[in-house]
């Protein structure tokens, strides 16, 4: 699978399980804490492996653009694991401040994938064209190690 579908299809998840918390109610207790581990679970792999392979390489193949590209969407990256994530997280499931906080978490990274997609991955698509494939390869191979590490330290 080449960088991007792998990418795209990781935005997909992402996507399902943001929409799957947004419909829950405050009586979703176990439902809301679940889906908040699995968003968590999946955006550290996700950012791992754009920000340690794909966005180095989309940023050494582009020019100036590329360069304001990169360093906008790891500062949105940043938000989302440093601000929006810990507050969710730190706020009781039950209450209607978590709705809130999960409602603008879901717009940040709707928006975070829409202009990856729309911009970044089309300019990716010419940039680094004879790539892709092997970058998606080192990704999928990242991405396994990174879920073992994960599984490793939940269970120690």
């Amino acid at each position: 699978m080449n960088a991007i579908d792998l990418l795209k299809n990781d935005h997909k998840v992402i996507l399902d399980i943001l929409e799957q918390l947004s419909g829950t109610s405050e009586r979703a207790v176990k439902k809301r804490q679940e889906l908040v581990q699995k968003l968590e679970n999946e955006l550290t792999l996700h950012t791992h492996i754009e920000e340690e392979i794909f966005y180095p390489a989309f940023k050494a193949a582009g020019k100036k653009e590329e360069a304001k590209m990169y360093y906008e969407a790891i500062e949105e990256h940043r938000a989302v694991d440093s601000l929006v994530l810990p507050h969710i997280k730190a706020t009781a499931p039950d209450s209607l401040e978590f709705s809130g906080r999960v409602k603008v978490a879901k717009e940040l990274l709707e928006h975070h994938i829409e202009e990856e997609e729309e911009e970044m991955f089309k300019d990716a698509q010419e940039l680094l064209a004879s790539q892709l494939d092997e970058l998606g390869t080192q990704m999928q191979e990242r991405k396994k190690a990174l879920k073992q590490e994960l599984s490793a330290r939940k269970a120690a």
